[in-house]
């Protein structure tokens, strides 16, 4: 099952730029919430390396470079949160970051990849990749309007240096080892697969048509761990 939905998640986002953790984040922490954050983080290195490299001649490197100056700041604050965080809030937190992507992907606001919007995107992004996973809704924001192949390829680079960054800071405060690293193996497999299953789909299928699907699954999903944590142990157990 959790390979099933990190396919389903790789396959939007080798097809429309972002999307994976949107869809498989929500769902593993529900049922297999050793998969959040480090081994899902580590695990997407596969698909979009894959991305990157098909489309690497749309990379924009200038804005790549500012969004992962400001993925360092926010992946510092987010390896603090999550040293200090019980299980609890750390559920209550990850509702709350989910609920905040899907409203960020759906109100959509008129941005350009400017030097200041690429970086106060970045740092928004290590704060919510690092607890949540789910880094890339503030990136395909700038990017919205630059072109499916930029916005795919840019968002692909920025997570190749995004989610180093975010596993490396995991690691620093014991959340990320060698255990963690098998469950990442196990889900590389899916990956790979999404982004080899998406090639005919981006001529086929439009973002129009499926971002309601992905925004309603996410909203469904958060508001799942939302409630485990409020009415099942507490925030601040």
């Amino acid at each position: 099952m959790a390979l099933g939905f990190v396919l389903l998640g790789a396959t939007l986002q080798a097809t429309v730029g972002f999307g994976m953790a949107l869809i498989a984040a929500p769902t593993l922490l529900l049922i297999y919430p050793d998969f959040v954050p480090g081994p899902l983080m580590a695990a997407s290195m596969t698909l979009t390396l894959l991305v990157v490299w098909s489309e690497r001649a749309h990379v924009d490197l200038r804005g790549m470079t500012f969004a992962a100056l400001g993925r360092v700041a926010g992946t510092a604050v987010a390896a603090t949160f999550l040293a200090l965080a019980s299980v609890a809030l750390f559920d209550l937190a990850f509702g709350v970051l989910v609920v905040l992507g899907v409203v960020l992907s759906a109100l959509r606001p008129n941005l350009a990849p400017t030097r200041t919007a690429t970086a106060m995107a970045g740092l928004a992004s290590g704060l919510m990749g690092t607890i949540s996973a789910i880094g890339g809704p503030p990136m395909a924001l700038v990017y919205q309007n630059a072109g499916a192949a930029q916005l795919r390829s840019t968002l692909a680079g920025f997570f190749v240096l995004g989610t180093t960054i975010s596993v490396v800071a995991l690691w620093g405060i014991g959340r990320f080892g060698v255990e963690e690293a098998w469950l990442a193996l196990l889900l590389c497999p899916a990956m790979a697969g999404g982004f080899f299953l998406a090639g005919p789909l981006r001529r086929r299928v439009s973002d129009r048509a499926i971002r309601p699907l992905v925004l309603g699954l996410s909203l469904v999903a958060a508001a799942l761990v939302l409630w485990r944590s409020l009415c099942c142990s507490g925030p601040w157990a």
